[in-house]
């Protein structure tokens, strides 16, 4: 799979972390910052990682400190599917029944252990379809 990560300054600890983990177990992954001891605006990093998304890339993780204003910022663009997830069970979730096209997680708030693990579940689990596919229908006729 071919997937984008970026983070505000409050997470590149766990991205590095997170690009490490994914690059290792075969997928191609791409980083788009920012770098240590760099600033970045979560809104500015979002929408450049939102809009490569579908475009350059199947799926996308993005982090910062909480998670909320990356998710709050990805799911302004159309057809971006942005899950905050805290553990196995609401990345499984989001990606069965939302299919879920971008991670986020906060990096003060997920430990690298936790953080992995979801990546592993969210990359691994397909989305169901059926009737999640008719919700699906309606937010994107309802809202896009």
């Amino acid at each position: 799979m071919n997937i984008v990560i970026a983070s505000d300054h409050a997470a590149v600890a766990l991205k590095i972390e997170l690009f490490n983990h994914i690059q290792g177990s075969g997928h191609t992954i791409t980083d788009y910052g920012v770098d240590e001891g760099q600033k970045g605006d979560y809104p500015l990093i979002a929408a450049k990682l939102a809009k490569a998304v579908g475009a350059d890339f199947e799926r996308g993780i993005l982090l910062c400190g909480t998670g909320i204003g990356m998710s709050i910022s990805a799911n302004r663009f159309p057809h971006i599917r942005a899950a905050l997830c805290h553990d196995d069970y609401t990345a499984r979730m989001s990606r069965q029944h939302n299919d879920s096209n971008v991670l986020v997680m906060g990096g003060r708030t997920t430990g690298v252990e936790v953080a992995k693990s979801i990546v592993d579940v969210w990359l691994d689990t397909p989305f169901e379809g059926g009737r999640h596919a008719t919700r699906l229908a309606l937010i994107e006729q309802l809202f896009i």
